[in-house]
């Protein structure tokens, strides 16, 4: 293992493998990058199985077995790596009950709460652009996402939930100012107590911003809600990719410490230094 002050006291709990049909490269590689790093520990966390009229990007219900052994075949070839089982589990309206039946399949270190739907739009998925372009009421959608995300919070499922402002990704943003309704939503979350996820891949989206904007994360911080930390990586290259910055966004947002997860229990650990350049976050 490299030997790297600043990785070696980060997680990186978001990575994906070819299960999921849009990912490349097998748990080893990306085991082999984090190790690499110097990451403290990693987490697999493949998109779970859903019923055959969502999208089929994501693992088969038959798949879990190789999931399983994929993983533990990264955690043989490097044994002094913390590797966790992870799930990215979808929250839809209506298939609660399909979501818990396979979440009880398996022993998980955490889940991964993700609402890549609004009513039966996939939002998420490159042909919604043209949709996106049509809305004329952005924060409306913005509301319903945000209204899922919270009723994704109360089900209990999740011990983090993932890229909170995915609805953002294509840059589609209201021009109304949002802190009210992320601050009702994260009143829903600080209820019920799942960590929120600071996810780097928005930097690789035509947003180009992490996921969550920075006012969200005041807001967060605002609530002491604790936050986890992923790269949703889809390719080994991406393991903990932009983690300098999404410490530096956690800090500006008055984090110091940040949420590692071991058979669902959730222990926090601090956050390491890093120079921030002024101006940076506009908060």
């Amino acid at each position: 293992m490299t030997t790297n002050k600043f990785y070696g006291a980060l997680a990186d709990y978001h990575m994906h493998t070819p299960l999921c049909l849009h990912a490349e490269g097998e748990p080893v590689e990306y085991a082999r990058q984090a190790d690499e790093l110097g990451l403290a520990e990693i987490g697999f966390s493949e998109h779970c199985p859903m019923p055959s009229h969502f999208d089929t990007l994501r693992m088969k219900s038959g798949d879990l077995t190789s999931y399983l052994a994929k993983i533990e075949e990264a955690r043989k070839a490097f044994p002094s790596l913390k590797i966790r089982l992870g799930i990215e589990a979808e929250f839809a309206e209506g298939e609660e009950d399909h979501v818990k039946r396979f979440l009880d399949r398996a022993s998980w270190d955490y889940v991964l709460g993700s609402v890549h739907y609004i009513r039966e739009w996939n939002f998420d998925a490159p042909e919604a652009v043209s949709r996106w372009k049509e809305s004329r009421d952005l924060f409306g959608q913005w509301k319903l996402y945000f209204d899922l995300w919270k009723k994704a919070a109360r089900t209990g499922f999740y011990d983090s939930l993932s890229h909170p402002d995915l609805v953002k990704k294509f840059g589609f943003i209201p021009s109304e100012r949002c802190d009210e309704l992320f601050r009702d939503a994260l009143a829903v979350v600080a209820e019920k107590g799942p960590a929120v996820e600071i996810n780097t891949a928005g930097l690789r989206k035509p947003v180009k911003e992490i996921y969550p904007s920075g006012n969200f994360l005041r807001i967060a911080k605002n609530f002491d809600i604790p936050i986890s930390l992923g790269s949703d990586a889809h390719a080994p290259g991406e393991v903990g990719m932009n983690f300098r910055e999404a410490v530096a966004l956690a800090r500006a947002c008055g984090y110091t410490q940040y949420a590692r997860f071991n058979q669902r229990k959730r222990t926090l650990h601090p956050l390491p230094e890093v120079e921030q350049k002024t101006g940076e976050w506009e908060l």
